[in-house]
């Protein structure tokens, strides 16, 4: 177990891009990603979620009512730097797939790591939005890009 793996909760102020702050109860507990499975969800242009498969739900601990229409940011964690969701949307913004590996923020507080593979959908030569398929990342990612997170945050 590491020292992730404790039941330590505070409470912190998330910023997001648009101007949006809420308080978020941050739990130190690490939910486990379940084998075999697909997390799955579709935004609009802007990030708003139009889709959430089950293992989505299940692992946000988020009501499908809850996340439909809300900004995929929702799941943000703060131990997540800013400078790599720039990464992400300055990825796709050129229509390029990305792929990284990210700490999400359950409704309940706790978080989950998940290996992210995030597509533009492009029809006609529109952006439509976003497609993000999540799978089970590997013990070394998630310690490599947690070194490397508290890193960028310390730089913030």
């Amino acid at each position: 177990m590491s020292d992730q793996d404790t039941s330590e909760t505070r409470s912190v102020e998330i910023a997001y891009f648009d101007g949006t702050v809420r308080t978020a109860t941050i739990v130190n507990r690490e939910v486990p990603y379940p084998d075999g499975k697909l997390i799955v969800s579709r935004t609009d242009p802007k990030g708003i979620i139009t889709h959430a498969n089950q293992a989505f739900i299940d692992m946000s601990g988020y009501s499908e009512d809850e996340l439909i229409g809300v900004n995929h940011y929702i799941l943000r964690h703060p131990d997540m730097p800013a400078v790599a969701f720039k990464g992400l949307w300055d990825t796709i913004g050129e229509g390029t797939k990305w792929h990284g590996y990210v700490k999400n923020l359950r409704k309940d507080g706790a978080y989950y790591w998940v290996k992210a593979t995030v597509i533009p959908n492009i029809r006609n030569g529109e952006l439509m939005g976003y497609t993000s398929v999540r799978r089970k990342p590997s013990r070394s990612k998630i310690e490599e890009s947690e070194a490397l997170y508290k890193t960028l945050l310390a730089e913030e």
